[in-house]
């Protein structure tokens, strides 16, 4: 055990003070004593996987898909919806210091708007905003984005890179912690004058946009050691002759208007994933490709099911996802149950393939464009026509043993809140913080302190308890003043 501090106390100073000091020096020495170093010098931590949350203004999307813009909007880069109004940008990555609270976490995925359609086929609303970046330091935080926008009036394309585009509101937050997770809710968010300019001119600096949500997983700090020198790898195995796949995966949403529909108030469902199938967010991955590719053709079949379930009868199941590729075009098959058709290898999308070509022992197609069969439309029970455009179809399959197939996009383990724009405009100051590691507590034990640490946290109180009798001699009680949650 340390020996026991002394009271220090400065000549001719007031009684109050000389007591509050010699607390103060209890606390520091408690503290320096058994707090473990890890809590005591806190080293930036590595912020891996997890999701951004955020619909930007809801009048502006409201005004691109009304009667005046007539309008729409697309997502790229794995963002997806959520709710009725809101976008998701997934896979977190930055760093986090929870000494400082300073925290920065950029994000994927963009969302591209287009109204006021021209004869000649373009649009003078036009406007893509991508890649979310939040940094905060102390209690100020700035939400950054890659925009590309045409001017209203002129016209003029001007594409920016991480553009300072809102300020975010903390409302007293302290971002410092230790724990695996940073969690901030509906923290409210302002246009700035930078973004004001990037948004094309349609609203000032100043205006309030929607709140932002997002959710990042912190790495646990790690020792650091002298690296061990690692054998020198082979070269990469040549295609083999036969053609033969090692690993596939197929990525592919089905049509995100369908999943809105789904989880939607009229429908009221959800959907269930089973047999291997992951959720990315705004899409689905089948895995487990096998099959043969060779020269540009493909014949592959992959694992996982999805089933989408709700109200109105609606219930149909996807599985048993097959593809394939000739002369530059593809087909995606599946085994269909549902209500208005069943049956095996039914072709529910083409998509454009000319662009599957094999690079390093890795075959690949990005967000390949894709149209509605005739026979697709029949197993959506003629809500959609033939023709209609679907989400694009990601396909990857590998050739060699070490190569390897594009991630998942990453929505991280903690969820954010999910809240209607009601409860946002009822409820728009920060509701959470930084989240403490509760693993113990979680698997039904209780989250011990060490024996040191415990000791402290008993002359902690201690100490605390004679500074507030200390107060209660000297000065008269203070009304306690309402915090930020319970605003």
């Amino acid at each position: 055990m340390p020996a026991p501090s002394k009271a220090v106390l400065i000549p001719g100073s007031p009684p109050g003070r000389s007591s509050r000091l010699t607390v103060t020096v209890l606390l520091a020495a408690v503290l320096g004593a058994l707090l473990p170093a890890g809590l005591a010098h806190a080293e930036s931590r590595t912020v891996q996987g997890g999701r951004l949350d955020w619909g930007i203004k809801s009048s502006f999307q409201s005004y691109v898909t009304g009667p005046i813009a007539n309008g729409s909007y697309s997502l790229t880069g794995g963002a997806a919806t959520v709710g009725s109004s809101q976008f998701r940008f997934p896979s977190a990555t930055g760093s986090y210091d929870g000494s400082t609270g300073t925290f920065r976490s950029s994000f994927a995925g963009g969302v591209h708007f287009v109204g006021h359609k021209k004869s000649d086929g373009g649009y003078e609303l036009d406007l893509t905003l991508s890649r979310p970046t939040v940094r905060i330091s102390g209690s100020a935080g700035t939400l950054y984005l890659d925009v590309t926008s045409k001017a209203k009036g002129t016209g003029t394309v001007t594409t920016s890179s991480q553009v300072p585009f809102a300020n975010l509101s903390l409302g007293g937050i302290d971002m410092k912690g230790g724990g695996t997770a940073v969690v901030l809710n509906n923290l409210p968010a302002t246009l700035t004058s930078q973004g004001a300019r990037s948004f094309a001119g349609y609203y000032t600096a100043g205006t309030a946009l929607d709140p932002v949500s997002l959710s990042a997983d912190v790495k646990a700090a790690t020792k650091k050691s002298t690296p061990t020198p690692t054998p020198t790898k082979s070269a990469a195995k040549k295609e083999t002759s036969t053609g033969a796949i090692t690993d596939g995966a197929v990525d592919w949403g089905v049509r995100r208007t369908f999943r809105e529909y789904v989880t939607g108030d009229i429908a009221k469902g959800r959907w269930t994933l089973s047999a291997g199938a992951q959720d990315g967010g705004a899409l689905f991955r089948f895995p487990s490709g096998e099959g043969t590719y060779k020269n540009g053709e493909l014949t592959a079949s992959f694992k996982g099911a999805v089933r989408f379930t709700g109200a109105r009868g609606l219930d149909l199941r996807l599985s048993g996802v097959r593809t394939t590729v000739r002369d530059g075009e593809g087909t995606l098959y599946a085994d269909v149950t549902g209500a208005d058709l069943t049956g095996e290898k039914v072709p529910l999308v083409t998509f454009t393939a000319g662009g599957l070509k094999a690079v390093k022992g890795l075959a690949k197609l990005t967000e390949a464009p894709a149209k509605l069969t005739a026979q697709g439309a029949k197993a959506f029970g003629g809500m959609y026509q033939a023709g209609t455009a679907m989400d694009p179809v990601s396909l990857a399959v590998t050739l060699t043993d070490d190569a390897k197939l594009p991630a998942l996009p990453d929505l991280g383990s903690t969820p954010t809140a999910s809240t209607t724009p009601e409860e946002q405009s009822a409820r728009p100051s920060v509701s959470a913080e930084p989240v403490a590691d509760n693993s113990a507590a979680d698997k039904g034990g209780s989250a011990a302190l060490p024996i040191g640490l415990a000791a402290g946290a008993l002359l902690l109180v201690a100490a605390l308890s004679a500074l507030v009798l200390v107060r209660r001699r000297r000065t008269r009680p203070a009304t306690d003043s309402a915090s930020p949650e319970a605003e």
